[in-house]
């Protein structure tokens, strides 16, 4: 029986540090990458960087803090996901696990998507190595960045999905919880088929643009409730 206890108090303070953090390092991620407006594609409103790209290095590295932070804030994610999971172990365990495994995906997939960025393009370029810039830098609104971006939030949406499968519908603030984290795959999935029709494969960063909205909006909201919850759980 201690040992039970011991396991669901280092779960609920892990699951409250992690909330907390999540939220802290999501809002200033969030406010950092609203500064690096698109330099080209179809949101760019003046000074568009053109193909092949090489005239990006003006901007750095200010276009490229909120991608620091992001890795961060990947990592503190999973960590959030993973004591949501243990918080709900004992109830539909092969959803919440399903949602780690997602949610490790996508981890995977954004920060090598990041790391790379951050850590390849701009010495690149400042070395005159410019061959195959074109296709992986950020700039590029139908290039690889954008490609992976879009498949690791997908992949974020579809492990909210499970979890939300997970959570018990006990108390208000756990079925404010379901609904916020069934919110980005719906969305998500609607705006993909949407812009997939109506802009077929040049549909740009717009989709890429929404889906990291949608799920950073349900990292913000969702780490809130969620702090609530595992606090409650440390004060019984």
């Amino acid at each position: 029986m201690s040992t039970e206890v011991n396991h669901n108090v280092a779960v609920h303070r892990t699951g409250f540090v992690s909330s907390v953090s999540l939220f802290i390092v999501t809002l200033v991620t969030f406010g950092l990458a609203m500064t690096a407006v698109p330099k080209s594609g179809p949101f760019c409103t003046g000074n568009c960087i053109e193909y092949p790209y090489t005239d990006s290095l003006d901007f750095y590295p200010g276009d490229y803090y909120w991608m620091y932070l992001a890795v961060v804030q990947m990592a503190v994610w999973l960590v959030f996901m993973i004591s949501v999971h243990y918080n709900y172990l004992k109830n539909k365990n092969v959803f919440g696990f399903t949602a780690v495994v997602f949610a490790s995906l996508s981890v995977v997939i954004l920060f090598s998507d990041y790391f790379i960025q951050f850590s390849v393009i701009p010495v690149s370029l400042m070395k005159g190595e410019t061959d195959g810039i074109a296709l992986l830098t950020q700039y590029n609104d139908h290039g690889i960045f954008i490609a992976m971006e879009e498949a690791g939030y997908i992949m974020m949406s579809v492990a909210f999905m499970f979890m939300a499968l997970t959570v018990n519908a006990g108390s208000k603030a756990e079925r404010w919880l379901k609904r916020i984290f069934l919110f980005p795959f719906i969305v998500s999935v609607i705006l993909f088929a949407w812009l997939s029709i109506k802009f077929g494969a040049d549909r740009s960063y717009r989709f890429e643009i929404w889906v990291i909205s949608i799920n950073w909006l349900a990292m913000l909201a969702g780490s809130l409730i969620a702090g609530v919850i595992f606090y409650r759980h440390l004060k019984k």
